[in-house]
């Protein structure tokens, strides 16, 4: 699974700390294809209505694929004790 996400950041689809309502995938969406978060909202409901009951399954998915910015922008290993 640490591939997927890796290949997510890759590609610019994470999970912003700004912008979320939910879980930060319809903001990490909308960053990635340069909308807004509130007009990628607006086309996940307009997308539910055309085709009911998928996105109640790839919402939960990519919230859990998608990783989050605090996970790509922290520091790999910090050790809590200097080394001399």
């Amino acid at each position: 699974m640490n591939d997927v996400r890796s290949s997510f950041a890759q590609q610019g689809l994470i999970r912003p700390r700004d912008g979320r309502v939910l879980g930060g995938v319809c903001a990490g969406v909308g960053r990635r294809f340069g909308l807004t978060p509130w007009v990628s909202r607006l086309l996940f409901v307009l997308l539910l209505m055309v085709l009911p009951g998928s996105q109640f399954l790839i919402y939960p998915v990519l919230w859990i694929l998608m990783p989050a910015e605090e996970t790509i922008t922290a520091p790999a290993s910090v050790s809590a004790y200097p080394t001399a």
